[in-house]
């Protein structure tokens, strides 16, 4: 099991019967693949559709059936296609239940920065303004360290943000963190990590749950 698919099983259990969810770019969308069976859950994009299914195999493209990433994907029986306007309607009123994000940084008070680098070219935050705001639960997978081994969660973000104090739990290749109050909560250690390394790669101090897993 490659660390993405490792990180989006993990976050596919954060997704709960009934749910309104909405995925991010990259790896969110991979959450989509590995939702349960037992689970009735409807997928939702900032584009217009209500009711994503899995991605679409060689033989079931679409070109015409796409996401906000611009990739393709397939529509679960009864889904719907409505414009933006009212895509972004259902998000700001507060009917997304949960929005599982990538990120580049995250703050120990719940800041996210995921939408831009500078000096290199973006076009845009696109719906992730929206979402950290109108959803009610923000989820954040992420790898634990950059490419340079770097933490990626900080005690400040040094990135522009997408929105302040907006980030509710944590979920990286090596644990589960929450964001409270009081700090970052390390409720679960990834196989093959301990508490120590745990710590060693996050720059906040962390909080250690009574019934860590």
């Amino acid at each position: 099991m490659n660390i993405r698919e490792r990180i989006a099983r993990r976050a596919e259990k954060e997704v709960q019967d009934g749910f309104f969810v909405n995925l991010g770019i990259g790896m969110p969308t991979l959450v989509a693949n590995y939702i349960s069976d037992n689970k009735q859950v409807v997928l939702q994009s900032e584009n217009g559709l209500l009711g994503i299914g899995p991605y679409p195999t060689k033989e079931n493209v679409d070109p015409d059936l796409i996401n906000a990433g611009k990739e393709t994907v397939t529509a679960i029986d009864g889904a719907s296609y409505f414009s933006s306007a009212e895509s972004f309607a259902m998000i700001r009123g507060g009917h997304i239940n949960l929005a599982i994000l990538g990120a580049m940084e995250v703050a120990e008070n719940g800041d996210l920065a995921n939408w831009m680098i500078p000096g290199k070219m973006i076009k845009g935050m696109g719906g992730a303004m929206d979402l950290v705001h109108g959803a009610q639960k923000v989820v954040i997978i992420m790898e634990h360290v950059n490419r340079k081994g770097q933490p990626k969660i900080l005690k400040q973000c040094s990135l522009p943000l997408t929105g302040k104090k907006v980030v509710n739990r944590i979920i990286t290749d090596r644990a589960v963190i929450d964001v409270t109050d009081q700090g970052l909560k390390l409720v679960e250690v990834m196989e093959g990590y301990t508490v120590e390394d745990i710590q060693n790669s996050t720059e906040p101090e962390l909080i250690i749950a009574d019934d860590l897993k």
